[in-house]
């Protein structure tokens, strides 16, 4: 097998963030992860990493925040790469070039999705055909957030995220402020236990209502069952977020949440235009560095037409 046999010259594929709309979180386990209950909703706000055969394992980046994402082998997008090439006995001997557009440590699950796209299009560019279950072992070997993303759409995640149960979704309108520097989810993480300890913690359940308000595409009722688990760990950690938070609603914002572990914040909006006037409200608040709007859901990582 040469990791070739495919022919093609390059490969792209196109990848969405993510936000959860919910984000319930257990106790920690023996293992140091949390059980989960993560409603995941993919949005248009995409990064594109493109292979190309190429003499030795090599990542490059483009795009806002470029210089913070790594280009060695702890960078998702290689890994995936090599694990793939590993399984199928060969060197993992491609460029890879990541053109950044998810916003980096954001929460919204940027070096999972270049991992879920490496992954696909490595896999398409050496003519593996590897079954879609295979793909989804391999992304939940590479992190929890991972599988997600080659799926997209709207997924209930449990476990650690990784265990995925499609949702139906209708359309919602998002708007995102990009923060100051990121957060690291591991620190997000022991924040939490450290703001839960000496209390009972439930185990994580998806709620009946938002999820039925997910499938409804009723803006009003999701915005009632908006929850994230994580976001006292994140304001504690960046008390400043508060500020993002409550000028977005301000502004008319029907909610707000942290995405994920943070630092970025999502804003759910009625509809497009409102989106709008809420995204250039925040831009003019000083409380963010940038906006950036969006709707979902949006389709998983995908092959882009050569």
């Amino acid at each position: 097998m040469s990791g070739a046999a495919s022919g093609a010259r390059s490969v792209t594929v196109r990848v969405p963030a993510k936000v959860n709309v919910q984000l319930a979180v257990g106790a920690a386990r023996a293992d140091g992860f949390h059980d989960l209950a993560n409603v995941f909703l993919a949005v248009s706000l995409y990064d594109e990493v493109t292979v190309t055969p190429a003499d030795a394992l090599r990542v490059t980046c483009s795009g806002p925040d470029a210089d913070q994402v790594p280009l060695d082998r702890t960078n998702l997008a290689a890994r995936a790469a090599e694990i793939l090439a590993a399984r199928g006995g060969f060197a993992p001997a491609v460029h890879l070039h990541i053109a950044k557009s998810i916003p980096v440590a954001g929460g919204m699950a940027g070096g999972s999705a270049d991992g879920a796209a490496a992954l696909l299009a490595c896999d398409t560019l050496w003519g593996l055909g590897t079954a879609r279950a295979e793909l989804l072992d391999i992304c939940a070997e590479l992190g929890s957030d991972v599988p997600f993303s080659l799926v997209g759409g709207a997924a209930l995640g449990t476990g650690r995220g990784e265990v995925l149960t499609p949702l139906p979704a209708g359309e919602f309108h998002w708007v995102f402020a990009v923060a100051d520097g990121g957060l690291s989810t591991p620190a997000v993480f022991r924040e939490f236990d450290r703001l839960a300890e000496g209390r009972a913690i439930p185990v994580p359940q998806a709620s009946p209502a938002l999820t039925a308000a997910l499938a409804s595409g009723d803006a009003d009722a999701l915005a009632a069952t908006l929850a994230n688990d994580l976001q006292p760990a994140a304001l504690s950690l960046r008390p400043g977020l508060a500020d993002t938070l409550a000028a977005g609603t301000e502004a008319g914002a029907l909610a707000a949440l942290v995405s994920g572990s943070g630092p970025t914040t999502a804003f759910l909006c009625r509809d497009p235009e409102s989106a709008g006037k809420v995204a250039a409200a925040l831009a003019a608040s000083g409380t963010c560095r940038a906006t950036r709007v969006a709707a979902s859901p949006a389709p998983g990582a995908t092959v882009l037409p050569s």
